[in-house]
This record gives structure tokens, C-alpha cells and sequence, in this order.
């Protein structure tokens, strides 16, 4: 009973587990109390997954089931964060070294391999194991996996065995690790894998994941309690070139400058990942070994101090073109930045926005290809002048809308930057415009007068009625699927029409709720939205 794996399949498991990574951030965050009681395990996990999906979004559509592969594990080794998105990474490289050689049809068995050659991988990674973590609840799913491999053929029943079975080995850790005990925790980086495990069960069997807890749990420890003078100070990390055979001397150099010593990687590109006093030693040791690029250092007793909200406020800037837009992106909390269709916005103008704000926290919607570079180069001096500046890369309005639409201005800088990117990210768009004079499009050639269609950036559709033309745009952004569909009306757009659209879509997709914003915005009669 073999699956198939496929490049749209390990695509959308790749997007699922970095969504549902960044629903459970908060959570595993608040878990963070080993192997430094920091509280950014879920952050770090999170954003290890992101430079594994941002590695495949740069891939073309054809790419084969196993390039896809190699190059997300080659994204996580590059972007591995922390001491768990390092670990993470070693996991999945380890256990797609099994899978790549299984595309054609994945059995019971190879299953069962694949997760003992992740939890093995991750064993030989870590300088010193401690059980009761991450690398338990790798050995207890793949443990459960070949158990349920001996009696069942069938490798999606297998994976759920084995997170359940990794779900049961969280929940087992403060009985192994006296630290947890005390905090009254389970490990945040077994959180953090189980998380994982339960998308890769969704995506094979369709087993909604144990959902995220209403209550963020709070360890009985504070933050920082446990870094005395006994612990490390710092934690350095950087990507190291060179030959594999080196890496024995490297590990040899590093054990005794501190702890929670992890190496990953493999044909001469590797992650290093170190708590030490001595910062100097550890990349000297890595400079000894080979070269050593992206270092990066965290003082741990900085970060655990660093305060929560900022003295000058927080700042979400939002290109607009039309002043309904720009009052609804007000009555959002945000500031609106008027350009016009023939018109983009300048660097000066994105700077002098931020400057006079006086945010410390800005969070940057571009809202149009064009802008994003210069919003960067914006954002890039507003850093340098000491604030913290996101650009959320939003290529449409409606994108913008939805991700101000989840903003909650009383969480923190990064937990708000993360739902506001998960937020825009899963919506699809569409517009519906009118051709200004003859032409050709890709959806074939086109007369002035012609409505156009819109999907995802890409002319799609060429037709004569806004009503047809918006609806087939809407099917073509999955309408079955959908939850809500937003019209966002512009000056060529009368009320009639867009009544009939949204009549149309309650008839054919009654499951779907409709809401239509007075956008005025000129060009386009309508942008679509679909979440």
C-alpha cells in the first residue's frame, strides 16, 4: 500500500507545518525552559521552517519531488535558528535522506526508516543528549513507527501511530528532566516537533492536529532564573565550509568551551550551534576547521531582558491608491501612504512617513511589486536609526486589509509580524479591470473596452461582463475552498454589480460569506479577495 510523493503534496505539508508552527509560536515559546530558559524555541522553530519554504518559493513550477526536497532541507540548514531549529533541521534532513530514495512509493516501512534515520541523525548532532527533550519524543515516534510497521502495511496509519506516540513521550518529560519538573513544563522542543509530526499526519490523513491551547502556559520559573554563574552567556551559531572529515576536530574543539553543542549538515556545508563564555574560542575553532560565514552571537541575559513594548509606539505604514481604502486602513489602526496607478512611491517619501512617526516598532505594507525594494531600502535606514522594521512583502491591497485585520496591538513586535505575514500570505487574490486600447494578454488578445480578469497578478481572463468576468476570477482562486470573499468596490464599480456578484457567489458557494468595501481606488472596478 505504497504513497506517492509529489511535488504539489510535499509543497503544501512544507506551508502547513510552517503555518501551523506560527499558530503554536506563543505556546512553545512560553515552554522555553532548556537548555536557556529564553522563551523564543517556538520563534526560532518557526522561522527555521520559513527559510525552508522561502528556499522553494525561488524554485520553478516543474521542479521534481526530489530537487523540492533537496532544496527545503538545504533552506533549513541555511536558516536554522536556535538550538531547536537546528535540531529540527537535522531531524527532517535526516529522515528525507530515507525519503528522497522513496518518491515513486513511500510503504510502511520506509516510513518507519525514515523516522529512525531523522531521530539517529539528531542523536549524533547534539554534543551531549539529554533525554527527556526533542531528541526523546524523535525516538519515541520512530520507536512506535517500526512497532506499527511489523503489523500494518499501510504508511499513512503508521505516521499517526508514531505522533501519537510522540505526543504521549511530550507529555512524559518532566518525568525524565528534573528541570521541566520544576517549571511544571513539558519540553518546548518536543512541542515544537510534535507539532510537525501532527502536520505531516494531517497532510497524510486528513486527522485534524491537537489544536493550540486557549491559555498560554506560564513555566513556575521566571525568565532568566537559571542563567547563574554555572551556565554559558552566549550562544553562537554560523554556517561553516568545510570537508566532512573535519568536523571530528571541530566537535572535539567546541565540547569543552561550553554546552549545547549541535553540528549539522554534509558535503561541506554545515550549521554549528554552541552555549559558551568564550566567544572568541568557538569561531576560532571554526575558523580552524574551515570558513565560517553568517556568525551570529545572542547574549542571553540581553534578550531575556530586553522590554516587552517600546517607548515611541508601533507604526503600520499601508500604501494606498483610494481614499476608502485609506479610511479603511485607518479605522484598522494603520497609516495609509497614497500612491497613485501611474505613480509609485519613493524612498524619501516611505522614510520621511517612518522618521516622522516616531515608532520605534514598524511594521511596512508595500501593497504593490514596485514598492517593495524601496519600502526595504526605507526600512533598511529606519534600522539603522535603532527601530525594529518588518516589510510584510504584499504585492495587492487586499492582502494589506487582511493582515491589518489580525494585528492586535497589545502582543508583541514578532508575534504580530508573524500572524500579519501568515494572514497575508493565505489570501488569494484577484481584480477585475477594463482595457485602455488593443492588446495581447496571457489569456489571449484583448480590445479596449474588454473587462479583464485578474488572478494572482497574472492577466487570466478576457470578457465582456464585470459580473462573469469576477466570479470566474473568484472560481479561479478556489471559491469551494473559501471561508470569505471581499469586494473592495473602485469608482467604476456601481452598486448593481457588485450586488450581483455577491448574489451570485451566495448561490453557488452558500457556504461562503460575502463582504463588499467602498474602496474607491481608480484603474481597477473591483479587487477580489479570497481567505
Amino acid at each position: 500500500m505504497a504513497l506517492r510523493i509529489s511535488t504539489e503534496r510535499f509543497d503544501a505539508w512544507a506551508r502547513l507545518c510552517t503555518r501551523l508552527l506560527a499558530e503554536s509560536r506563543d505556546e512553545i515559546d512560553a515552554l522555553n525552559v532548556f537548555p536557556v530558559p529564553d522563551s523564543d524555541t517556538g520563534t526560532n522553530a518557526y522561522f527555521t521552517f520559513v527559510a525552508g519554504v522561502e528556499a522553494i518559493d525561488a524554485l520553478p513550477a516543474d521542479t521534481s519531488p526530489l530537487d523540492l526536497m533537496r532544496t527545503f532541507a538545504e533552506g533549513l540548514l541555511m536558516g536554522a535558528r536556535g538550538n531547536c531549529g537546528t535540531i529540527l533541521a537535522e531531524l527532517v534532513r535526516g529522515s528525507l535522506r530515507v525519503l528522497r530514495g522513496c518518491v515513486d512509493g513511500l510503504s510502511a516501512d520506509d516510513v518507519a526508516g525514515a523516522l529512525e534515520a531523522a531521530s539517529a541523525a539528531a542523536y549524533a548532532a547534539v554534543g551531549r543528549p539529554q533525554e527527556g527533550t526533542i531528541l526523546t519524543v524523535a525516538a519515541a515516534a520512530a520507536r512506535a513507527a517500526r512497532e506499527a510497521a511489523t503489523n500494518d502495511d499501510d504508511p499513512k496509519r503508521v505516521f499517526d501511530v508514531a505522533s501519537g506516540a510522540a505526543r504521549e513521550a511530550l507529555a512524559l518529560t518532566p518525568t525524565q528532566f528534573e528541570r521541566l519538573a520544576r517549571a511544571g513544563v513539558v519540553d518546548a522542543g518536543g512541542r515544537a516537533l510534535v507539532v510537525v509530526l501532527d502536520s505531516v499526519a494531517f497532510a497524510l490523513t486528513g486527522r485534524t492536529p491537537t489544536p493550540r491551547p486557549a491559555t498560554v502556559p506560564v513555566p513556575i520559573v521566571e525568565p532568566g532564573a537559571d542563567l547563574g554563574e554555572d551556565g554559558p552567556s552566549y550562544e553562537v551559531m554560523y554556517l561553516l565550509r568545510t570537508a566532512d572529515d573535519r568536523i571530528p576536530e571541530l566537535r572535539t574543539a567546541l565540547e569543552p568551551l561550553g554546552d549545547s553543542l549541535v553540528v549539522v549538515g554534509g558535503e561541506g556545508l554545515w550549521n554549528v550551534h554552541v552555549h559558551v563564555d568564550d566567544v572568541g574560542a568557538a569561531i576560532e575553532a571554526g575558523i580552524a576547521a574551515g570558513s565560517p560565514f553568517r556568525i551570529s552571537v545572542t547574549h542571553f541575559a540581553e534578550q531575556i531582558a530586553r522590554p516587552a513594548r517600546p517607548a515611541g509606539g508601533r507604526l503600520i505604514l499601508s500604501a494606498v491608491t483610494g481614499p476608502g481604502l485609506a479610511e479603511l486602513t485607518h479605522r484598522a489602526g494603520g497609516t495609509a501612504l497614497h500612491f497613485a496607478p501611474d505613480r509609485s512611491l519613493t524612498v524619501a517619501e516611505v522614510a520621511a512617513a517612518i522618521d516622522g512617526s516616531g515608532a520605534d516598532e514598524v511594521i511596512l505594507l508595500p501593497n504593490r511589486a514596485g514598492h517593495i525594494a524601496m519600502f526595504e531600502a526605507a526600512a533598511a535606514k529606519a534600522r539603522d536609526a535603532g527601530a525594529r522594521v518588518a516589510v510584510l512583502p504584499t504585492t495587492v491591497q487586499v492582502q494589506a486589509l487582511t493582515a491589518l485585520a489580525v494585528h492586535d496591538p497589545g502582543r508583541p513586535f514578532d508575534v504580530v509580524v508573524v500572524a500579519m505575514s501568515n494572514a497575508a500570505g493565505a489570501t488569494r487574490h484577484g481584480a477585475v479591470t477594463i482595457a485602455a486600447e488593443d492588446g495581447i494578454t496571457m489569456a489571449g488578445p484583448c480590445s479596449a473596452g474588454d473587462v479583464l480578469g485578474v488572478v494572482n497578478g497574472d492577466f487570466a481572463i478576457v470578457g465582456s461582463s464585470q459580473v462573469d468576468v469576477a466570479f470566474d476570477v473568484l472560481q479561479r482562486l478556489d471559491l469551494a475552498t473559501a471561508e470569505m470573499v471581499t469586494l473592495v468596490t473602485g469608482r467604476d464599480c456601481d452598486a448593481a454589480t457588485s450586488e450581483k456578484i455577491a448574489a451570485r457567489v451566495q448561490q453557488e458557494a452558500p457556504h461562503v460569506d460575502v463582504e463588499t468595501i467602498e474602496g474607491d481606488q481608480d484603474t481597477y472596478p473591483l479587487f477580489l479577495a479570497v481567505e
